[in-house]
């Protein structure tokens, strides 16, 4: 593999891109990162910007991919760019729904020129609030198409849509990856996501929120297993998805709460919010495709993959 095969990730100054970034570097590829940094941070990847196989450049994929058509060689197209967490995704929902329509036809429009095989970065989201636990990729959804989260959870599902029918009419390879709850460095302090929540309140001993009766539960992934699902699912010679991409270690709000007190040595009591609408009251994926097709599954434990995420928030304060 040398450096003239090239990658184009699209959100690669996020908190999943970055890592991305990092491990198709590693394995011997150029990686050019788009971001128009709403909410990526350019500190995730200014380690990488000296390096000759990295580029970055900031742009919108909302906006006209022209600027995009100038390498050669660009082998694949990962798609995550869109805010993850319901305080981002919620902030501009005409954008969110923007990003996940316009900005992946536009960035299919790219992977049709080169003819370049384009993961789309989908999510658990696409299931709603699940009426089929765990929920296997078969699974159609209970999505509330006018719920506050609708921008986000219809903007994927659109978006899945658009890779099949490119696939079907434009004959590129696309490929749909269903990430599920994932955390880990450089998720940002105040992106709104349980994990970062919970870790900055009890970092301050600060009382932990928790909604509802914080018996609500969600699989918690570890980055490093989604980039490896990311790339397992992209390299697979025939195998297109849609794949879920996530673990089945489930948890309670509450499990995990006392899981990072302890884990922080934290003080943090719990108090108790009112359950926002449309939050779903349970997820956790059907991993037997992910492991029967790809070979892969979750290896970070949650105590590890935890005890990490809060080491990197302690040495950011």
């Amino acid at each position: 593999m040398t450096n003239s095969r090239t990658v184009i990730v699209t959100g690669g100054a996020g908190f999943i891109g970055s890592h991305l970034c990092e491990a198709l570097l590693e394995r011997g590829y150029k990686v050019i990162s788009v971001d128009n940094f709403s909410t990526g941070d350019q500190r995730s990847i200014e380690h990488l910007v000296s390096r000759s196989d990295f580029i970055s450049i900031e742009h919108d994929i909302t906006e006209s991919p022209t600027s995009l058509l100038q390498y050669q060689d660009v082998e694949y197209i990962f798609n995550l760019a869109c805010p993850a967490s319901p305080i981002q995704y919620q902030k501009d929902p005409l954008k969110t729904i923007s990003t996940n329509v316009l900005g992946t036809k536009n960035m299919l429009d790219v992977a049709v020129q080169y003819n370049a095989t384009f993961i789309q970065a989908s999510t658990s989201e696409v299931y709603g609030d699940p009426e089929v636990h765990p929920q296997p990729e078969d699974y159609v959804g209970h999505v509330n198409t006018v719920g506050p989260r609708a921008c986000y959870d219809e903007g994927k599902r659109c978006a899945e849509t658009l890779c099949y029918e490119y696939a079907r009419q434009k004959k590129i390879t696309t490929k749909i990856a269903r990430i599920f709850n994932t955390y880990g460095p450089r998720m940002a302090h105040d992106d709104g996501r349980v994990v970062s929540n919970f870790i900055m309140q009890a970092l301050h001993n600060k009382p932990i929120t928790l909604y509802g009766n914080g018996l609500q539960t969600r699989s918690f992934q570890y980055v490093s297993d989604t980039v490896n699902g990311l790339l397992a699912l992209a390299f697979h010679s025939h195998f297109h998805g849609p794949v879920n991409i996530g673990s089945e270690f489930e948890l309670t709000m509450q499990e995990l709460a006392t899981k990072i007190c302890t884990l922080a040595h934290s003080q943090s009591t719990f108090v108790y919010q009112p359950l926002p609408a449309d939050d779903p009251k349970q997820r956790r994926p059907d991993t037997r495709l992910a492991k029967t097709e790809l070979g892969i599954e979750a290896e970070t434990s949650v105590d590890s993959g935890l005890l990490q995420t809060i080491e990197y928030f302690a040495s950011t304060l």
